[in-house]
């Protein structure tokens, strides 16, 4: 690799010294074009207009320079210089932009014909043609490209005329036909090429018609023939798009005729040909990247299982797939296990980590590979090195190839001697890796990624197993436990099971003492460790001091538990006493006021009645049939909601609410109550949540969205107190099979917001079921991105997230009023294009906003029972309003000798609420004195009596 990297910069100078050399020439030709055309004249605006593109051009160029100088892995700044340098005739820098790039990526096919044909064009006029032969040997080793081979075989036959040009031009078209030959819908270009070639070459050795050549005249004219007829079966027998051309014009070039064996051999690659063009016909239709048509190829031709094919499969899915990783390592898995070619191997793990630097996997594969074909120490560690550089996204990744190196150096030890140079390496490298994971790692990470420690664990089991040093092995024991994991048991007991592998029963059972002091998470199991042990090993002595101090550190224990638990209780107690506390005093402070106010504004309200009784007629009418949400609402609420206090007209002051809530306020006060059970059916219901609170006539819409799963019986939607919908609602179906069909809308978006269905579950028959499962994994294919300016719009995030890679979904998070939070999920094709994502927007400026961007990464959800935290005041049932409140001079039109303190609510399904109490049982807690909850109708009924 060295050798090959001098080879590079020695290649680089060649084209600054040719470079320079052309430059003068350009110099020297202008300044002569500047003299002939002394008498033309140009306008001033021409010259203006171009020197300031000019300027602009070199600002442009001077700006990508300094972030390249920077970061010089942004692969999207390269590709920009090298067209702006382009565009500006800027061929030195030019040339060494391509070169710099090439050096970290692999260029790719549209990239490399460029440079190519611009070094063709530039060496035109100079005899030596090895520095173009050298850029097309790199350029056909970064991916199998027919067109860049096309290339290079047609650049070969302008050097024919050297001495052994024809032959040069033979081994470059047979390595075209074995590299690319087989493709199917490109390899047949090569092919032809080929055979043109030596087409041309069968017309300079045929003699001059009429002449009968001679015996050595007629050889080579006979073997010129062989190799075009060796062509042509060699084509027939690969299945290849339009074969039966090929066919047709070898039966009219042929004097003798299409061979019995040829034609066999055909017939058989046409049948092959048949069986993969429906695979070749899903690509040609198949939108970039085709991942999911490549993989049903790849399944195809590894079932059939010939190598060659199976190759150039994979290759044609790389080259359009680059930035794959998964694509990269299952590549590389079937050559390491099944081909097992070791130039083969290493050049497509080299290709694999070039495109894929972030991903440890494949360099980790790559050392491996490395190992098992015997390269030299030094190319193993330089690629080591390598790997450090690239840039993981995780600091677990950087433990994972810490650790494939180390176990590679212990491989290389010798560890029948007592040291040697192997050794010590070994052993600075543990000691490295330690270093590198506290500094660089956790400056990165804000973690080490190595929480157990594991790569010190390792390495105490060498020094005990091979080097028999267990002094060295309780030393990196010890820093073990001094790194916070003396707490746990599981740690305790390995270092106790490393010391009765290759210790003594003295540092055994100190282990285990030491362990019952420190363990907090499992001590009763590491008690009941130290006390067995004493059964087989110790004296009594030994058994009762182990009796004496398991006892005492189990009792410790259970007081510690106790105070906890104490402590937990008297808080739980005084929230509830605050709770209580707060409940009375806002009762005596509403009783107080109702005294102080109650005689006159019932007078008001008695003389209202008196003038219009028609209207309290109405009300009192509509007042059964009032029903929002999850609450059941009395007259007084009715009256005031549509008409206030004031009567039919509103108060000064006072505006009305939007027209769509409006709306969705008389639906609901129209609407029947939904309590009866025999009109709820959860078999055949939905629970739909997390729709935004401003969505108007929420029912109409819902019903246009579920209508395509079946006949809708009635949907359910739920208000507040005040007539605002809440953001969750049912849908019950004519038919349970409408259900599951309803269910795969899940996460669909209405209104901006990801819409959530679940099933309809009864929480009182299972309390414990979950409607929601948030994933709390990483999410590699997916970006989270924090500091967005609110008025950032999903479009405008989505065309800056676009450039690095292709964008399955754009998520804006915003509150349930619909304002912007400022963060937002971007989900891309595959992890790769998200990583890219990461390195390429995080610190991005937006609208004057610093952004920052990482892999979706969503915290642990609180798993704590609600009982637990929540307050009592919040399980106790609230007094039901109107939509604008209670108001100052509001009554209520409950009669005070049926005035009860309301008892908890009872949960259901999702966490709404519903009361179901029939006449009866209502009466008889009223007379029992206990205080329940009462409906709508039971309202209605003791008024009517009261009425009487």
């Amino acid at each position: 690799m060295a050798a090959s990297s001098n080879a590079e910069q020695t290649q680089l100078q060649d084209m600054e010294e040719e470079d320079a050399r052309m430059e003068e020439r350009e110099m020297e030709s202008d300044n002569e074009e500047e003299e002939e055309g002394m008498g033309v004249e140009n306008s001033d605006d021409e010259e203006d207009d171009s020197s300031e593109d000019d300027k602009e051009n070199e600002a442009e160029i001077q700006r990508l320079e300094e972030q390249l100088s920077i970061n010089a892995f942004d692969y999207n700044c390269h590709v920009d210089l090298i067209k702006l340098l382009k565009q500006e005739g800027e061929l030195f820098r030019l040339r060494k932009a391509r070169q710099k790039m090439s050096e970290l990526f692999p260029l790719t096919e549209e990239i490399w014909l460029d440079w190519l044909k611009d070094e063709i064009r530039l060496t035109e006029e100079e005899p030596n043609r090895d520095k173009v032969y050298e850029l097309f040997e790199r350029a056909v080793k970064d991916y199998i490209c027919p067109d860049i081979w096309l290339e290079y075989a047609q650049y070969s036959i302008g050097g024919m005329g050297s001495p052994g040009g024809i032959e040069k031009v033979r081994s470059i078209f047979e390595r075209a036909v074995t590299a690319v030959g087989l493709h199917v819908t490109k390899g047949q270009m090569v092919w032809e090429a080929y055979r043109e070639f030596e087409n041309a070459i069968l017309s300079t050795v045929q003699p001059p018609a009429g002449r009968i050549p001679s015996h050595g005249e007629q050889e080579l004219l006979n073997t010129q023939l062989e190799r075009i007829h060796t062509l042509f079966r060699r084509q027939l027998a690969v299945p290849l798009m339009d074969m039966e051309a090929t066919y047709a014009e070898y039966e009219e070039w042929s004097e003798q005729g299409v061979p019995e064996t040829v034609s066999h051999q055909y017939k058989k690659a046409l049948q092959q040909m048949e069986k993969r063009k429906a695979l070749e016909e899903s690509l040609l239709v198949a939108e970039t990247p085709k991942l999911t048509e490549y993989q049903a190829y790849i399944d195809f031709e590894l079932k059939d299982g010939d190598p060659a094919r199976i190759q150039i499969t994979f290759e044609r899915a790389l080259a359009e797939n680059c930035l794959v990783p998964d694509m990269w390592a299952k590549y590389t898995t079937y050559l390491d296990r099944q081909l097992k070619i070791k130039d083969l191997v290493l050049s497509t793990h080299e290709r694999a980590v070039r495109n894929c630097p972030w991903t440890m996997g494949l360099w980790k594969s790559y050392l491996l590979a490395l190992e098992r074909h015997g390269a030299d120490h030094q190319t193993v560690s330089d690629v080591f090195e390598k790997a450090l550089n690239a840039g993981f996204i995780q600091a677990t990744d950087y433990v994972e190839i810490w650790q494939a190196y180390l176990d590679y150096l212990r491989r290389r030890v010798d560890f029948s001697q007592e040291s040697s140079k192997e050794l010590e390496e070994l052993r600075g490298a543990f000691s490295r890796s330690l270093d590198y994971m506290k500094q660089d790692v956790e400056e990165r990470f804000g973690e080490s990624g190595d929480p157990s420690c594991i790569i010190m664990q390792i390495w105490a089991r060498i020094e005990a197993l091979h080097c028999k040093n267990m002094q060295k092995a309780r030393e990196l024991w010890d820093n073990i436990m001094t790194k916070g994991n003396a707490k746990y048991a599981n740690m305790w007991l390995e270092y106790y099971n490393l010391e009765r592998s290759y210790g003594d029963p003295v540092h055994c059972r100190k282990a285990l003492h030491r362990a019952v002091q420190c363990t907090s998470d499992y001590p009763e199991h590491v008690c009941e460790v130290l006390l067995t042990f004493e059964r087989v090993e110790g004296s009594l002595e030994d058994w009762d001091a182990a009796v004496q101090k398991t006892e005492t550190r189990l009792n410790r224990i259970n007081e510690q538990r106790a105070k906890v638990a104490e402590k937990e209780a008297t808080l739980a107690q005084q929230e509830e006493e605050r709770a209580e506390q707060r409940r009375k005093a806002k009762a005596d402070k509403k009783a107080q006021k109702k005294s102080q106010k109650g005689f006159r504004f019932g007078e008001k309200r008695k003389a209202e009645q008196e003038e219009d009784p028609d209207e309290w007629n109405d009300h009192s009418e509509q007042a059964p049939k009032r029903h929002r949400g999850n609450g059941d609402q009395s007259t007084d609420e009715h009256m005031e909601t549509d008409t206030g206090l004031f009567g039919r007209n509103a108060p000064p002051g006072y505006k009305p609410p939007p027209p769509g809530m409006k709306k969705a306020q008389q639906a609901a006060a129209q609407r029947p109550s939904d309590d009866k059970q025999e009109l709820r059916n959860d078999d055949s219901s939905v629970f739909i949540s997390n729709l935004a609170y401003t969505l108007e006539e929420p029912e109409t819409k819902l019903r246009t969205v579920f209508e395509t799963c079946g006949p809708i019986k009635q949907i359910r939607p739920v208000f507040s107190n005040k007539g605002s919908f809440k953001g969750y609602c049912y849908v019950q179906f004519e038919s349970p099979v409408s259900v599951a069909v309803a269910l795969k809308l899940d996460r669909q978006e209405v209104e901006g917001r990801p819409m959530f269905v679940s099933l309809c579950v009864d929480k009182n028959k299972n309390p414990d079921f979950k409607v929601f499962k948030y994933n709390t994994s990483m999410e590699k294919h997916k970006i989270f991105i924090s500091g967005l300016p609110f008025s950032c719009t999903k479009e405008q995030l989505e065309k800056i997230s676009e450039d690095h890679g292709t964008i399955k979904d754009v998520r804006l998070v915003t509150y349930r009023s619909g304002k912007p939070k400022g963060l937002a999920y971007v989900e891309f094709a595959d992890e790769a294009q998200a990583s890219q994502a990461v390195m390429k927007m995080d610190g991005m400026d937006i609208e004057g906003n610093k952004i920052s961007v990482a892999i979706s990464n969503p915290p642990r959800r609180n798993t704590d029972k609600p009982d637990s935290s929540r307050p009592t005041s919040d399980l106790m049932s609230r007094q039901v309003y109107g939509s604008r409140g209670r108001g100052r001079t509001q009554l209520s039109l409950l009669p005070r000798s049926l005035h009860r303190q309301s008892g908890p609510v009872t949960k259901v399904e999702n966490g709404t609420a519903a009361e179901r109490v029939s006449a009866s049982s209502s009466a008889a807690a009223n007379a029992a004195g206990e205080a329940k909850p009462l409906s709508n109708s039971d309202f209605a009924r003791m008024l009517f009596n009261k009425c009487k």
